[in-house]
């Protein structure tokens, strides 16, 4: 979001009940790390970030750490705190919970899992007004007034082609308990269909759904031309607690064994999912990017979302 600056989400475990696993529930639980709980999983969330993760448990997030924890047999709790600084800290760091369910790979605050999909920043207008328009020195974009999220990836790439006389950045919402929406993306894809900016460039993940509930009818187009100086394509996996390499591998293969129900809740909140390697999307029927049952690839230097 997008932290996006990507913006992610959380999410922990428990052993027991991951017969293929290797040793019993006893034996697993002993060889896990002091932090992790293995009797439920404790997942660390945003409580109103949706459509990643809230309190009332709607995001895909929380959807992802339900199919998790029914894998592992377990129950889900989860530890709310805001997205922002220090929120790894918070949750992760002071033991808190055991894992968060969406960080962008390569952020070297936590230890990843191997990833679970990959997706872009997108070109969100309103519908028919800028057909055609796939990359951002498309020079119809020259002189649109075009909302970011400040400090977020597309930030450097619009001062490369030209568009920052008429970029509109929108701040961060972490610390406005005034704010009329739940996210700034949520404000800026409002902003988008009543017209008073002419698009937005925002993370995929958060774009698809906030387009789907708009009243007015919005085009969402993957960025998927671009240079990857800075990347606008991201590699999304679960951050764990460095050193807890017994309880990464036990997420790689719960991931691994409900990799097709992950990816249909993906679907389901209009998720532009892409080929691991290709920058194009993914046709509807086919599994997300990365494969959670071996290593993962080239690391990202930064999260995409807010």
């Amino acid at each position: 979001m997008a932290r996006l600056s990507l913006r992610g989400a959380s999410a922990p475990l428990v052993v027991a009940g991951l017969a293929a696993a290797g040793p019993g529930p006893g034996a697993r639980a002993q060889s896990l790390p002091d932090l992790v709980t293995p009797d439920v999983l404790r997942v660390c969330a945003d409580p109103g970030n949706m459509p990643f993760s809230a309190r009332r448990g709607d995001g895909f997030e929380n959807r992802i750490a339900a199919i998790l924890a029914d894998e592992l047999k377990v129950k889900v709790r989860s530890y709310w705190l805001t997205q922002g600084p220090g929120f790894v800290r918070n949750t992760l760091g002071t033991g808190l919970c055991d894992v968060i369910v969406g960080s962008a790979f390569g952020s070297e605050l936590v230890q990843h899992t191997n990833p679970y999909y990959r997706s872009a920043y997108t070109l969100v207008s309103r519908r028919g007004e800028l057909a055609g328009v796939t990359q951002l020195d498309d020079p119809r974009l020259k002189g649109r007034s075009i909302g970011v999220i400040a400090g977020t990836p597309p930030v450097n790439r619009m001062g490369e082609v030209g568009l920052v006389g008429t970029m509109r950045p929108y701040a961060p919402y972490q610390f406005d308990p005034g704010r009329k929406h739940q996210t700034v993306s949520a404000e800026i894809v409002a902003d988008v269909a009543a017209g008073t900016i002419d698009a937005a460039i925002l993370w995929g993940p958060a774009a698809g759904w906030l387009a789907r509930e708009s009243a007015v009818p919005l085009d969402v187009v993957p960025l998927l031309r671009e240079p990857d100086r800075p990347p606008l394509a991201y590699r999304i996996a679960m951050g764990v607690r460095h050193g807890e390499n017994e309880w990464k591998r036990t997420l790689n293969t719960a991931l691994r064994k409900r990799r097709a129900e992950i990816a249909q809740v993906l679907r389901d909140y209009a998720v532009p999912l892409l080929d691991e390697e290709e920058n194009r999307l993914l046709p509807a029927e086919a599994a997300p990017a990365g494969d959670a049952a071996g290593e993962a690839g080239p690391t990202r230097p930064a999260d995409p979302r807010p």
